[in-house]
């Protein structure tokens, strides 16, 4: 939509144009599989200085536990990165890393890093036969550097095991009905009778697990991991059946030792139930992801003196109201009755009342049709295109008012 459509409300420009020079917060999240959070948020700022305004800017990029949120954290809290060799989804041999923060007391793990998506190729894509083990190789090796608290975001994995790849990692042994360990894999996890943590890690609990979700997904039944996130992770119809009849028994055996309902936890079905089953095996604690993000990272400071925050990701509508990156972005600004403007590739057709209580406006940065393919590889120009508008959007704007004429800020 062109943003010359829109019109402020008087006491809008009047909040903005108390300064000559306005200050803008440029905060979005990643475009998908199109730009990482930091470049949206270099794109929106090349976008802005090319226009007409005289605004300074500041570029905060944020995540919400998806792919990338601890690369932003570390970096935003002058974390020191270690280098640490794990298995992949598939079990081969990989370079990976994890971060240390609060003076080496936090670790903070990217389950992408180990276990994600963008580490197989398409044709890899096996959620059966796929495991998080490398993510609790890196929980090993943090708790080797003397941790007191970890810090895990588990978007973007490759895996539907329920935590168990992290759990083996740590000690855990999986035994069918005869006692027999078993694959620490879904496809034979499905026969799965005991767990024997015997030899489990115990460092493990001396240390706070902080679990960052960017769904709220239970671990079960339509809306679960299976049906959600499996077709997503390379799961045929029939595999999604498979999965689900697999964590269905891993919730039942759960419950038999510790009498606890996996199936229930809300969060529980982020990273194909691996926040279940970490909340319910080592007492981790899950948190919506970007609320923490912000909190940790002082986004609240970055806030005073901003006129203006432009946030997004790639799709905003109903479901961003559910604890995504930019509704906890909104809600901050809104809290401080800061204007805020909502971009992204896609937006609701009709305007929606609650989305217009966190964005005053909502700018799509697609301005004509295309397939996917294309819009997504013009995501970079795209934005550099739409935070031009903006600028000389408020520009014309402020001129407007100050003439006294206050009306369509595109004429």
């Amino acid at each position: 939509m062109d943003i010359s459509t829109f019109v402020l409300k008087t006491s809008e420009i009047e909040h903005l144009n108390q300064k000559l020079e306005m200050h803008i917060l440029i905060a979005p999240n990643a475009f998908k599989n199109s730009l990482d959070a930091t470049d949206v948020a270099a794109a929106i700022q090349q976008g802005l200085k090319l226009s007409k305004l005289n605004c300074t800017t500041e570029c905060f990029p944020i995540a919400d536990g998806g792919d990338g949120t601890a690369s932003l954290i570390i970096e935003k809290c002058n974390g020191q990165i270690i280098h640490k060799e794990v298995r992949d989804p598939l079990g081969r041999k990989i370079n990976s890393s994890f971060g240390l923060i609060d003076k080496g007391q936090t670790a903070v793990i990217e389950m992408a890093d180990a276990s994600g998506l963008r580490l197989l190729k398409k044709d890899e894509l096996d959620p059966l036969q796929a495991s998080s083990y490398g993510t609790g190789e890196l929980i090993k090796f943090a708790l080797d550097e003397g941790v007191s608290k970890i810090i895990i975001a588990m978007g973007g994995s490759a895996t539907v095991d329920g935590g168990c790849g992290i759990l083996n990692a740590l000690g855990s042994v999986f035994l069918n009905t005869k006692g027999i360990p078993l694959r620490v894999v879904p496809g034979d996890l499905i026969n799965m009778a005991k767990v024997d943590n015997s030899v489990l890690d115990k460092r493990i609990f001396d240390c706070e697990i902080i679990i960052l979700c960017d769904v709220e997904n239970k671990l079960l039944g339509p809306y679960g991991s299976a049906y959600v996130f499996g077709p997503q992770k390379g799961a045929s119809p029939a595999e999604v059946n498979l999965l689900e009849s697999f964590l269905k028994n891993f919730s039942k055996v759960s419950a038999a030792k510790l009498g606890t309902d996996m199936a229930g936890i809300k969060h529980g079905g982020a990273a194909g139930g691996a926040a279940a089953g970490l909340h319910t095996w080592l007492n981790a604690k899950l948190v919506n992801g970007i609320d923490y993000f912000l909190s940790l990272t002082n986004f609240d400071k970055a806030l005073n003196g901003t006129s203006l925050v432009i946030t997004g990701e790639g799709s905003i509508d109903l479901q961003t109201l559910h604890g995504k990156g930019p509704y906890g972005v909104a809600q901050k600004a809104k809290n401080m009755n800061i204007p805020v403007i909502g971009i992204a590739g896609k937006i609701p057709l009709e305007q929606d009342d609650s989305l217009k209580q966190y964005f005053d406006i909502l700018i799509s940065i697609n301005n004509e049709p295309a397939d996917i393919a294309t819009a997504m590889g013009n995501t970079e120009k795209n934005l550099v295109r739409t935070a031009t508008e903006i600028g000389d959007f408020y520009y014309s704007a402020f001129n407007t008012f100050r003439e006294g004429t206050i009306g369509d800020p595109g004429n």
